[in-house]
Formats: C-alpha cells, structure tokens, sequence
C-alpha cells in the first residue's frame, strides 16, 4: 500500500484551486505543477502502487498495466498542452481548471472501485463546462458549455444506475467483482457503464455535444479529445471489458456501437468546412475504434490506439489553435497556404493528419489494425474496415486544404463563414484567441515536434518484437499479432486516398463542402431537442402548472375551509365559555371585596370579631350536642 498514490490526482487538482485567482505567475506554476505530476505517473508506473480508503466499502487507487498506460498518457498530454497555454499566455482561472481537469482524469483512470471513479468522473463533467464556455461573457459559448454538461450528464445516470444495482446484488463497489454479480444486477450494472461510457465518449446519439465542444480554446479542444473526458468512457469499457463479455448483449452494443460511430461521424468530418469541426467529428469517429475494441475484448490494439491517437489528435488541434491564433479563422477556406506560411507547423501538422489517415508507416496505420484483428464478426468487420476508408478520407482532406497554395481557395468557402456543426461558433477566431502579430509563439512550438515523433513512431507495438510485451503490459497476453497482408489490406488504400486528395487540380475540391445531413452532425442534436429535451421541458412546465395550480390550490383551499369551519363551529361555543368565565370571575371578585371589608388593621376590632366567633362557635356547638 503507497499512500503516496493520493498524490498523483490531488497535487493537480489541488495545485488547479489555488492557481484560480493567480494572475502573473500562473503559466509557469501550471507547468511546474504538470512537470511534478508526470514525474509521479513515471514514478508510479515503475512502482506500481496501490492505496485505500474507508469511505463506503474500502475505496482505493492503484496502477495495473492498463492504468499505468493512461496515467503516462494523460499527465504527458497535459504537460503539452499546458506548455501550449502558456505559450498563449492565459489566465490563472485556465490553468487551474485544465489542472482540476488533469487531476480528476488521473483519479478516474487510476479508481479501483465505482465511487472514487464517479467522484472523478463528475468532477471532469464539471470542468467540462466550466472550460468550455471559459469566455463566460459569451452567450454562445456558456450555451455550448450547457448543451455539453447536460448531455453528458444524462449518461452519466447510468453509473449512478451501476452503483445501486451492485449494492444491491451484494457485489460490492470494486471494479474487478462487477463481472461476478448475478443477474438481474450484473445487467443492470453493464447497461449503466455502457451508458455513461458512451455518453461521456460522444458515441452514437451522443456524438454532437463534442461539436458544442469546439466553441472552446484550442488548448482545452486538444486535451478534451486527446487524454481527457473524450477517451474516459473508451477507457472504462476497456477497462470493463469482461463484464461486457460476460453478459453478451452488452458486448455487442458496445462493438456495434463503436462502429457505426467511426463509420458515420467519420463521414460528419469528410462534410465539414471548420478545421476544429473535422478533427471533432473524427475524434468521435476515432474513439469509435476504441470502443469497438471493447466490445471485442481487443484490450491490447484498443490502449494502443488510445495512446497513439492522443498524441495525435493533441497534435492537431493545437496546431490548428496556432493558426486561429496567428489567421484568425478556422474555415478550411480561410486556411488555405497556413502550413506554407508556418512551415514547423505545417509539418508536424502532416505527420498527425498523415498518421490520422493510416497511411504506413505511421501510429494510427498499426494500431487501428490491431484492433480490426480482434474483430471476428464479418459483418462488423466490414463497417469497421469501411470508417478506416473514411479517415483517410477526412485527414486528407485536412492535408490537402491547408497546404493549398492561398490563392487557389475554394469557391465553395470563404475565410469568414461559419462552421456547419451541430451549434458550432464562426469559422473566425474571436478578440481572446487571435493574436495582434500574425505568428506563433515560440512556447507554443516546444510541444509539436515531440507529439509529432510519438505520432510517427508508436506504431513499433505492432512489431512482433514488442507486440507480446505490449500485450502483457495491459492485460491481454492473448492479442493476435498483426500479419503483413492485414496491414497491406489497409494502408495502401488510405495512402492512396490522401495521394489523391493531395493531387487533386488546384481550384476545385476533392471533397466539396456539404450541407446535407452529415453537414450537420446527422442532425442528432435537433432530433435530442425533439425526442427527448422537448417533452420533457413541455413535461417539466406540466407538472410545475399542475403543482402550482391543482396541487397548491387544494392545499390553499382546504386551509381556507378548515379556518372557515373552526370560525363557524367556534363561534357559539367560544361566546359562552367567555361569558362563563367572566361570571366566575366577577363572582370571585365581588366575594374578595366582601372579604376585605374587616381588615382595618385595628387590634380591639380584631378582638370583638374573635369574641364574636367564639360565641358563634359556642352556640352552635350547643346545639350540635
């Protein structure tokens, strides 16, 4: 047991609530703090410790294979992006809450039972909100900020379903017993991380809160999509993967549902004209193989393409956020000549959209077949083979825009139109993000060719020399190794896809903008306004009228009729009884003013009415006897 366990979550967390109100100095303390909280992920990682506490049932921390993955990958990702704000120079209220955010991610992943991971897990969803509608002056965005809480929170219920069902089977709160709690509980407990995992990994009907999302600094966007909130609810299927296994259905959701995400939001990103929107959508699409590794029991592809796609989709956005900050736009249009005008950049920016692509040799090619090995099913292997068609797709498009020379831009967009998401902002940087001179700031350099290197290179543990101690490390010793065929299969058509979007003829599009339905994220967020938000908002103002007036009304009106009744039954009774009492009263009065009538304080007046008695007393005992 290592007590010093505690450390790792609370040293950011805690770090973040002071750092709220510092002003000058808060981008140097923030990075400090994310430096000290790497040093204990790498500490814990080679140590491995374990730590509890008597809450409810004896919560606790500890770092397994799997878990020591993501402490690495999340503190690493958090420093990168930390380095990027300061570069940025933000405020001290950012940096605390990307600390608070870092703090609770790294309690949620390192949990070895349901509370401590809800208590982390809300603490995200919190910092979610806060982060996403930062520019709190801004209608749009605290609403964007709102549309994101809520829909997550709305899954988020499933854990709270989870925790009461295995109370209730007499299971316990660790994550390790859920596999073996009977059924109907180990059901309900399945269903109730499903749902919260999705919900919190914007999969399926969920998916458009993550468009909502890009209202926010580029910074938060990197590390939301890359090692945060977006890949918590991948981690935990992940995680859980053997209660999905063992109640069936719950496996199958989770596969199917992974993806047909990947599949179709990753068509949502081919549509958009918002670089912040593409790499949105293709988060959901990427996540997607995630989750379908899961659903499968792929542990070993499903944490490697976890790790490789947070290096790269951390890479992305914040080379996009460089250009908003120096361009002021975010329209792919607008766009056009960046990676020309910003070589390093644009660079490191091919790498990660390259990597994204599955082109060989880089990250994403390896892993995502990784996970395409565990899949058995034909059917479902063929959607998931068809969304890594389409993320070709998408990154090339990427490539291809921003590297277009600047005068040959599009007729079909303009520098300043706005995104096509689900309830995006403008295609054009606000007053806080772009930046008075035009450039990027050298501290927003440091981290992108250290992500771009992981984003090449992580494919090595798809190497058979590293693919069996990978295996271990997270669990699942019995991962298939990948065979140059499988790997053939899928790289050589997504290098040719992004060859031709790169060799298409200046002036016109590989990929024309669309309007349409994917345009729009699927129009999921209407149809969640529709199904769900609106009967229950027209639901909520029913009972609150029908409280208000029905209910209200008859607890006001049987109090007027019960005052009513006591007056009319009190009346005649009250009158008497009073008139009764001041009888008494004046009878008893009148007798003590009889009384004091022979109290003169005179001695012989007291000596006659003495004698007096005495012959009274004296003749009547005369004629008693």
């Amino acid at each position: 047991m290592s007590p010093s366990l505690w450390l790792l979550p609370a040293l950011p967390a805690t770090a973040g609530a002071l750092l709220i109100p510092v002003r000058r100095a808060a981008p140097a303390l923030s990075v400090a703090t994310a430096v000290a909280t790497l040093g204990l992920a790498v500490h814990a990682v080679v140590t491995r410790p374990s730590a509890t506490a008597r809450l409810i049932s004896g919560e606790g921390l500890a770092v397994d294979g799997l878990s020591a993955v993501m402490v690495v990958t999340v503190a690493a990702v958090g420093l990168a992006v930390l380095v990027f704000a300061a570069g940025e120079r933000r405020s001290g209220r950012f940096h605390g809450l990307m600390l608070i955010f870092l703090g609770a991610m790294l309690a949620t992943v390192t949990a070895t039972d349901l509370v401590l991971l809800l208590m982390g897990w809300e603490v995200m969803g919190a910092m979610s909100y806060a982060l996403i509608g930062y520019r709190w002056r801004d209608r749009e965005h605290v609403r964007s900020g709102a549309v994101a809480f809520v829909t997550t929170r709305a899954g988020d219920l499933g854990l709270y379903v989870a925790c009461g069902a295995a109370l209730a089977g007499g299971g316990g709160l660790a994550l390790a017993g859920l596999p073996g709690l009977p059924p109907p509980w180990r059901d309900l407990v399945a269903g109730g991380v499903v749902l919260a995992a999705l919900g919190k990994s914007a999969q399926g009907p969920f998916a458009f809160w993550l468009s909502r999302a890009m209202v926010g600094p580029s910074p938060v966007s990197a590390f939301l999509h890359a090692a945060t909130m977006v890949v918590a609810g991948a981690y935990l299927l992940m995680r859980l993967h053997a209660l999905l296994a063992v109640t069936g259905w719950a496996a199958a959701v989770v596969a199917w549902t992974g993806a047909v995400t990947a599949l179709l939001l990753g068509l949502v990103a081919v549509a958009q004209r918002d670089l912040k929107q593409l790499l949105a959508a293709s988060t959901c699409a990427q996540v997607g193989f995630m989750v379908l590794a899961a659903g499968v029991s792929a542990v070993s592809g499903g944490a490697a393409h976890l790790v490789a796609h947070a290096a790269v989709k951390s890479l992305l956005f914040l080379a996009a956020g460089a250009w908003l900050a120096a361009l002021g736009t975010k329209d792919l249009a607008g766009l056009h000549g960046a990676a020309r005008r910003f070589p390093l950049v644009g660079v490191v920016f091919a790498v990660g959209a390259a990597a994204l692509a599955g082109v060989p040799p880089l990250s994403l090619w390896v892993t995502k077949d990784a996970v395409l090995a565990g899949v058995g099913q034909p059917g479902l292997r063929v959607v998931a083979f068809a969304a890594g068609l389409v993320a070709a797709l998408y990154a090339g498009k990427a490539l291809a825009e921003v590297w277009r020379p600047a005068d040959t831009a599009i007729a079909t967009g303009t520098a300043t139109g706005t995104a096509t998401g689900a309830g995006a902002g403008a295609g054009t940087a606000t007053g806080a993000e772009r930046r008075a001179s035009g450039g990027v700031a050298g501290a927003e350099l440091l981290p992108l060719p250290v992500l771009a290197l992981v984003a090449a290179g992580f494919g090595v543990v798809g190497l058979p020399a590293v693919h069996g101690w990978w295996s271990r490390l997270v669990g699942d010793p019995g991962a298939p190794g990948l065979t140059a065929g499988e790997l053939a299969l899928s790289g050589i058509p997504a290098l040719a896809l992004v060859t031709a979007a790169i060799a298409v003829r200046p002036g016109t599009s590989a990929f024309p903008y669309a309007g349409g339905v994917f345009g729009r994220w699927l129009g999921l967020e209407r149809v969640a306004r529709g199904v769900v938000w609106g009967p229950l908002l027209g639901a909520a103002r029913w009972v609150a009228w029908f409280d208000e007036r029905v209910v209200q009304g008859a607890v006001e009106a049987v109090a007027r009729a019960g005052l009513g009744a006591a007056r009319l039954a009190g009346s005649p009774f009250e009158a008497g009884l009073d008139d009764l009492v001041r009888r008494a009263g004046g009878a008893v009065r009148r007798l003590g003013g009889l009384a004091r009538r022979p109290q003169t304080g005179q001695v012989h007046t007291y000596f006659a009415q003495a004698v007096v008695a005495l012959v009274v007393l004296a003749v009547v005992f005369a004629i008693v006897r």
